[in-house]
C-alpha cells in the first residue's frame, strides 16, 4: 500500500542504518515489523504468571501412537 509519510531525515537514516537496508521502503517496513514483533512479545511477557498452561505433551503423544496404531491395523487388515 501506497502512503505518504513525513518522516523525520535523521530518524530515516538511523533506520537506514540499523536494518542495513538501501531502499527506504524495505527499511521502513522491516522497522515496522520489528517494531510490532517486540510489542508483541512484551505482551507476552507480561502475562507471565498470569496464566496456566497445562503441558498436554505427553497426552498427545499418547494419543497419536494410538491413532496409528490404529490406521497400521486398518492398512494390515485390508492386505
Amino acid at each position: 500500500m501506497r502512503t505518504t509519510l513525513n518522516i523525520d531525515d535523521k530518524i530515516l537514516a538511523e533506520v537506514i542504518e540499523a536494518t542495513g537496508e538501501k531502499s527506504k521502503s524495505k527499511a521502513v517496513n522491516m522497522a515496522l515489523a520489528r517494531y510490532v514483533r517486540q510489542k508483541k512479545i512484551e505482551n507476552l511477557l507480561s502475562m507471565a504468571g498470569n496464566m496456566e498452561i497445562d503441558d498436554t505433551s505427553v497426552e498427545q503423544a499418547r494419543v497419536d501412537k494410538q491413532r496409528e496404531e490404529r490406521i497400521e491395523k486398518l492398512w494390515r487388515e485390508r492386505s
